[in-house]
């Protein structure tokens, strides 16, 4: 559990160190946005709007015309990043001097990028500058050179502005390290914007422009849904990740990816083609050399669609903001003439088998990789403790915890969980992926099916909205909805639909009655439901999950397209007015 320091001594100096540490960092952090120009500090005017509000296409057109200086634009960015940084604590890393001097050099604003700010992840390499991952112990030693992924991204023209905020252990719907401190969801402090790319999002919902996360569990597309932005999971090998550190070099059990994330459609839209059009197999070998095809993208906004809708993964229930939510979105798609049904898989492909295969893939070390970096007395995620102290329970011990929570709590999904969660020889693993190739074949060959034939699933992000900080001591295992698409590594994408109502989207009976009536009534569904309040959640974003096959990106966001435009189109029956989302608003 610690970087390898030992005796006591030691780790009283680790303990003392971990302070000074992190107060190092983040004075770093202010000095870097109080050193820079006099334009920065200014406040965000109506010009500064009209550009966060123009579409991508439209600036970098701009740009390349000379219409619009560079310059002006990464400024108005860097006060957007401020501003944000003040209200949520979302960036971590703070580019925007060397940013400056990178577009007289470096940036080439002939590209499909051209002058466009976009912001990444803290774990992804930027040269001069440390890639910590909120560890401590990675602190004070930048990069001599950019990761292949930011090299792309300045030759298409891009300029990356700020990293951004994430968990220490990258294994949670919270953004929070002993570093950095704790990133607010930007609709209400209260609660997390998501994680572990919850950083991007409370930027990009604060009017950041663009932003690149990575997902091995719903990492991009969580903090999406929480925070009110659209985000993309891609499948493995459409787009590149050399470049980046992680919290778990080497775990391919369950891939994680690197993905965008935007404050629009149409720019996450543009942002993707752009990218994948850049040829990023040029710089990254693991990118599969697959061309963008306009033609997809195109035939799926074309033509009336076939829509399997999971309401529940059979886990744990939507709460009912987010059941309100998916309702919406299935009346407003039905309305504009598109078939929705209900799916119903094999047992065999379960989404309950597919969080329990996935759980036992991912952390198949025993949650030893993700604690390796962390310093005696470094603080950890509550999520992340959880898993840890499961894992390293002794064998014996593991299963005796089983049976009780089995056969004396009466909890058979939480227990089937534990039952063999823990650390894999290497015979144990090839056992597991041997499952997953099952799994994936079993619903390859079930969407073949003609009974099928679906162009996407509509689901859940999350069965909550977002939940209040720490809450993951409770909620670590809330993630079925998303963590079952990268078990299969399916493309999927979100769409903000609306925000908790207090009265609309109240709770008619206490959590553990209705979880009751529900037939869920286990450890997992209560931990998240727990944190359910719509008096207090009242405002924060719900989305929908929008998912396809494997390296479906461009159908995908075609299918975000039509969804996005028959939510628009929708009146809500009880207000008369459109279900278009509204992005929070720049002041």
């Amino acid at each position: 559990m610690s970087s390898g320091e030992k005796g006591p001594t030691a780790n009283l100096g680790a303990l003392l160190s971990l302070p000074r540490i992190s107060a190092d960092k983040q004075q770093e952090r202010t000095l870097r946005f109080a050193a820079l120009p006099r334009q920065y500090h200014l406040q965000i005017t109506d010009t500064d709007k009209a550009v966060i509000d123009k579409p991508i296409e439209e600036l970098v057109h701009d740009i390349q015309d000379s219409t619009v200086s560079p310059h002006d634009v990464l400024r108005v960015y860097g006060k957007v990043a401020k501003r944000a940084q003040e209200r949520t604590n979302c960036v971590t890393e703070v580019l925007l001097h060397d940013a400056e001097s990178w577009l007289d050099s470096e940036i080439n604003l002939k590209g499909p990028l051209a002058g466009i700010p976009v912001s990444l992840k803290d774990s992804i390499n930027v040269k001069g500058f440390d890639t910590s991952v909120g560890y401590a112990s990675l602190t004070g030693k930048p990069l001599l050179e950019d990761g292949p992924l930011v090299r792309l991204l300045k030759d298409a023209g891009a300029v990356p502005y700020v990293k951004t905020a994430l968990p220490i252990t990258l294994l949670s719907f919270e953004s929070a390290n002993g570093l950095w401190g704790t990133c607010r969801n930007p609709h209400h402090p209260a609660y997390s914007p998501g994680g572990s790319t919850g950083g991007e999002a409370a930027l990009l919902a604060q009017g950041g422009r663009i932003g690149i996360g990575s997902d091995v569990a719903g990492s991009v597309r969580v903090p999406a849904a929480w925070s009110g932005i659209y985000s993309l999971r891609c499948s493995t090998g459409r787009w590149p990740k050399a470049g980046v550190n992680t919290s778990m070099p080497g775990q391919e059990g369950v891939p994680s990816v690197f993905s965008p994330m935007a404050r629009t459609l149409d720019d996450l839209t543009y942002f993707t083609r752009a990218m994948i059009g850049m040829e990023p197999w040029k710089y990254d070998h693991s990118v599969h050399p697959i061309a963008w095809r306009n033609d997809l993208e195109a035939e799926a906004q074309n033509k009336p669609l076939r829509v399997g809708l999971m309401s529940s993964d059979g886990v744990i229930p939507p709460t009912p903001a987010i059941e309100r939510a998916l309702s919406t979105t299935v009346a407003a798609l039905t309305e504009a003439g598109h078939t929705v049904s209900e799916i119903t898989t094999p047992s065999s492909t379960d989404p309950f088998t597919g969080l329990n295969l996935a759980a036992q893939l991912l952390n198949s070390d025993g949650c030893h990789h993700f604690n390796v970096p962390r310093k005696s007395f470094e603080p950890s995620d509550p999520g992340a403790i959880q898993l840890s102290r499961l894992a390293h329970l002794p064998r014996p011990f593991r299963y005796l915890y089983y049976l009780y929570v089995r056969y004396i709590r009466r909890d058979k999904v939480t227990a089937t969980l534990i039952r063999n969660f823990g650390p894999k020889s290497a015979a144990q693993l090839w056992t597991l992926t041997a499952s997953r190739e099952a799994f994936r074949a079993a619903w390859h060959k079930w969407w073949d099916a003609e009974s099928q034939q679906f162009d996407f699933i509509l689901c859940p992000v999350n069965a909550t909205p977002a939940l209040p900080h720490t809450a993951m001591h409770d909620a670590v295992s809330s993630c079925g909805y998303t963590f079952l698409w990268n078990l299969l590594d399916y493309s999927a994408g979100v769409i903000p639909v609306g925000h908790v109502d207090a009265v609309r989207d109240a709770l008619v009976a206490p959590y553990k009655t209705t979880l009751k009536r529900l037939g869920a009534d286990h450890g997992l569904a209560r931990g998240a439901w727990k944190h359910y309040d719509s008096a207090k959640m009242a405002g924060l974003p719900t989305a929908v999950q929008v998912v396809g096959r494997r390296w479906q990106e461009e159908q995908v966001l075609g299918y975000m397209a039509v969804v996005e435009k028959a939510l628009e189109e929708y009146l809500d029956p009880q207000t008369g007015r459109s279900c278009r989302y509204t992005l929070l608003e720049i002041d």
